[in-house]
């Protein structure tokens, strides 16, 4: 007997929900604070220090190394790096696929996952999705092998860029109580200045008014007293009643401090730089340019690696990987100023360090003919390239 073929359909659990849908169901939030992702994002230092994480590691150029000897020499003509010059897939550039990846690192616990579209052995594409139409699943062994699920879809390891925070968990969940403080903080200030941008007091009065009289007199003076527009007026008072305003404690005196601290919070929970994210307080021109250097190398180069690290393992196949590698470069992170990088290009050529065609490069200028020889321009003249030979004016 012929059963009728009802075609299997795919449905998605909550048995591993994300964080928007655990805070829908559940009423909580980010790593069971009371804080959701979608009202951390709106926490100013929040939402600054993700971007400048994300965005920094996606402005960067990507380039594919082959191994030459001992050293490595771009190729630009293999197919993940023709992919990655372009565009990922047909939707997304490749500077939107890296700031959403390490974006999403950064705030969910899951990671960033992208899955890689091979045929015949050649990559073709790389489609990032996002964290709610992905299982992660760990392996309880102690090896922490991931498994991955994609739209209820399992799928092979290699064919996944799987991008994770430290602890197995993302900095917004582990900074969640900070800023969930930040965030009561913001609502409380909104509230302060929306009722007049004054203190709380009581109304004494000398005899009872009873229920309606209390309801009245709170109405009238609601209408008369509260809101920015009514700030500053002077109140009438009637019957003996006095007003006695309600003494700031410690805490409130210092609420703008705390606000401030809260920031910096935040700050040091996504390891980034205070003047990073426009807190100049105690911002100085010596202090910045060390805070971005540091910026530069404790905190961006450790996602920099795991995301070469990360593309490495997925783009090429285990045969590959000995000879090729992903490699972003840092050039654009350390340019100073025209004068000091010509300064420091000189000098390296003077101590053939390089050679002027590699100064050259650093410039984007191309190269020149002779170029490649190391020597030093200051004490050998017939170095620098003659004019009307066709090579440019020195």
């Amino acid at each position: 007997m012929k059963i009728w073929p009802f075609s299997r359909t795919d449905q998605k659990s909550l048995g591993d929900p994300s964080d928007a849908e655990f805070a829908l169901f559940t009423g909580g939030g980010v790593a069971g604070s009371t804080v959701s992702l979608a009202v951390a994002l709106t926490v100013p230092a929040v939402q600054s220090a993700i971007r400048l994480i994300s965005e920094a590691c996606a402005t960067l150029d990507i380039r594919v190394e082959q191994r030459n000897g001992a050293t490595w020499t771009p190729d630009s003509n293999h197919a993940v790096a023709a992919l990655l010059a372009d565009r990922p897939n047909g939707w997304t550039s490749t500077f939107e696929l890296i700031r959403d990846l390490v974006a999403t690192a950064l705030t969910h616990d899951k990671g960033g996952v992208a899955w890689v579209n091979r045929v015949g052995g050649e990559v073709r594409e790389i489609i990032r999705y996002e964290p709610s139409h992905v299982m992660v699943d760990v392996s309880t062994d102690g090896r922490q092998e991931p498994r991955f699920r994609i739209n209820n879809r399992i799928e092979d390891a290699q064919n996944v860029v799987y991008l994770r925070g430290p602890f197995g968990r993302s900095c917004l969940s582990l900074t969640a109580e900070a800023i969930g403080t930040a965030k009561d903080m913001e609502t409380h200030a909104r509230k302060l200045f929306r009722n007049g941008a004054r203190p709380a007091g009581v109304i004494e009065m000398v005899k009872g008014l009873g229920d309606e009289g209390l309801k009245k007199m709170a109405a009238a003076w609601k209408k008369a007293h509260e809101g920015a527009d009514n700030s500053g007026r002077t109140a009438i008072l009637w019957d003996g009643a006095t007003f006695r305003p309600i003494t700031f404690s410690s805490t409130d005196a210092q609420f703008l401090e705390n606000r401030k601290f809260q920031i910096l919070e935040i700050a040091r929970g996504f390891r980034v730089p205070p003047s990073m994210i426009y807190d100049l307080e105690r911002a100085t021109w010596s202090n910045s340019e060390q805070m971005g250097k540091e910026f530069l190398s404790y905190t961006l180069e450790p996602w920099l690696r795991a995301l070469e690290g990360a593309l490495r393992v997925a783009l090429f196949l285990p045969e590959e990987r000995a000879d090729y590698r992903i490699v972003f470069d840092r050039d654009d992170l350390t340019r100073a100023d025209l004068t000091d990088r010509a300064t420091a290009i000189s000098s390296l050529i003077s101590s053939r360090v390089l050679n002027a065609n590699e100064g050259r490069s650093w410039l984007d200028l191309p190269p020149y003919e002779g170029g490649e020889t190391f020597s030093n321009p200051h004490i050998n003249t017939d170095a620098a390239p003659k004019v009307g030979d066709g090579t440019p004016e020195a």
